[in-house]
């Protein structure tokens, strides 16, 4: 059995909630059935105190094994580190730096362990940090060069929260040694899920592709153009794998905030508004050149049915597709 530890940072405990929602299985027998011991887990364990402190002692000392170290939350590092502290006033931020160096695995469970998130935000006071990231730019608490015993960087499962999915998986293939790392993209996201878009799948797109759009939440239509969706940017798969294996964001009638993203937290961040540059909007697809978009939107815009354009802006779906009529060609 591959042996782990979680420990809460600075954060919401709000990816640990979501873990504990898995179904079918459930976040204990999904550990299990991926050969993991969970060691301790600040809301499944009870271990604490002393024996806690002397097991991570154990660790940090060789005398135990440490395979997967699993940080949730941001490290907080203003006020020499006291803003958290695990047991007699260390700072959190150093236990968890001495740890990751003996740990075979290291995973940032979130945005803000992965990239400071809330706790980095820029009034928040507190220095949060990521564990290898600070925003976008590598370096962290950890450091841009560092590498675990196995050889990979940290692992970041970003998300606010992350689905149990993401999290489950991403234990899975360490605990097998199966995540190379080619694995991970350039922001140490693994690949099997930030190689997608929140927009693969969405509900929605029949009203994207026509840019019939809603201007307010719980309308049908598309969330792009006066609802701030990120969907075409944000690097998940949540309309493929749903919450719940029933909904998401979208299908629940709300914006994609593209919580996966390094600056998900930052300042200029205003969701549910969609920015605009000389009128037109900035959150448009990456990898699409913005006058093309100009240019087939005012195509597809002036080809909307007239079912989709009442639709849109409908809290349900009050026109049917009208059935074919008459011999087909």
């Amino acid at each position: 059995m591959k042996t782990l530890v979680w420990l809460g940072a600075g954060g919401c405990g709000g990816c640990s909630m979501s873990l504990l929602t898995a179904e079918a299985p459930d976040c204990l027998t999904a550990l299990e059935l991926a050969g993991i011991e969970l060691l301790w887990h600040p809301s499944l364990s009870a271990l604490g105190g002393a024996q806690l402190l002397a097991m991570l002692d154990a660790m940090e000392a060789g005398a135990q094994t440490l395979d997967i170290l699993c940080v949730e939350g941001a490290l907080l590092t203003a006020f020499a580190g006291q803003c958290q502290t695990l047991g007699g006033g260390e700072p959190m931020a150093a236990r968890v730096g001495r740890l990751a160096r003996v740990a075979r695995h290291v995973v940032a469970v979130g945005g803000c362990a992965a990239f400071g998130g809330v706790g980095a935000a820029d009034d928040a006071g507190i220095g949060g940090r990521g564990l290898q990231f600070d925003g976008e730019t590598p370096g962290g608490l950890l450091g841009a060069s560092f590498v675990a015993a196995s050889g990979l960087p940290v692992v970041n499962v970003a998300g606010c929260p992350t689905h149990p999915g993401w999290v489950l998986d991403t234990l899975a293939l360490l605990a097998a040694d199966a995540l190379p790392a080619s694995g991970l993209d350039s922001l140490q996201r693994p690949r099997f899920y930030a190689d997608r878009l929140v927009h693969h799948g969405c509900p929605r797109n029949e009203f994207y592709e026509f840019k019939a759009t809603a201007h307010a939440l719980g309308q049908q239509g598309c969330l792009i153009e006066h609802l701030g969706c990120r969907g075409t940017l944000a690097h998940a798969d949540c309309n493929i794998r749903p919450w719940h294996g029933a909904s998401s964001c979208l299908k629940g009638g709300f914006s994609c905030i593209d919580c996966t993203a390094p600056d998900f937290a930052a300042a200029h961040r205003q969701p549910l508004t969609t920015p605009r540059l000389a009128g037109l909007p900035t959150i448009l697809p990456s990898d699409m050149p913005k006058a093309w978009f100009v240019a087939l939107s005012a195509l597809s815009k002036s080809a909307t049915p007239a079912r989709l354009r009442h639709n849109a802006q409908s809290e349900r779906l009050d026109i049917a597709p009208t059935p074919p009529t008459g011999k087909r060609r």
